[in-house]
């Protein structure tokens, strides 16, 4: 778990930061991708994502990450899709960048860490990878979630 959150530190977005990696049977890293936008793409930690530059911090009440009172007109609706929609997020998933970034031949069987429960879309790709085995943290320690063999 301790390269996943190596990892996570070059995530490209400023409101989360997630790290993952695989590992194969024998505990070999495969692979590792953390939270970005692919290669070229606009950056959130440039300021080129809405999301990435209106939202409340917590740090901050009252007043939006751009600077400006609380609600700023330039931000997100909370709950709105992170997919489609204004406010479309420009980021690819940890999950989803080790799985991009690996040898396909390697993954069947392999082990994923996380340093944060995948999404649905994430457990989707997981599962269609034949991954065995995912760890992340969870409310009292490490999850983990184990798939039978197909």
């Amino acid at each position: 778990m301790g390269i996943a959150e190596a990892v996570s530190k070059r995530a490209d977005c400023t409101r989360r930061a997630v790290g993952a990696i695989l590992v194969d049977k024998h505990r070999r890293l495969i692979s590792s991708g953390y939270n970005g936008s692919p290669p070229g793409g606009p950056s959130c930690l440039a300021g080129e994502c809405p999301r990435g530059t209106h939202f409340l911090p917590f740090d901050s009440p009252g007043f939006c990450a751009c600077g400006k009172e609380w609600p700023c007109i330039m931000s997100v609706d909370p709950g709105s899709s992170y997919d489609s929609g204004p406010g479309v997020c420009e980021a690819n998933h940890a999950e989803g960048n080790a799985l991009l970034w690996a040898d396909p031949q390697r993954v069947d069987g392999s082990s994923m860490y996380v340093t944060a429960e995948p999404c649905p879309g994430c457990w989707r790709l997981i599962k269609g990878m034949r991954i065995a085995c995912v760890f992340y943290p969870g409310p009292y320690g490490m999850e983990s979630v184990v798939f039978p063999p197909a």
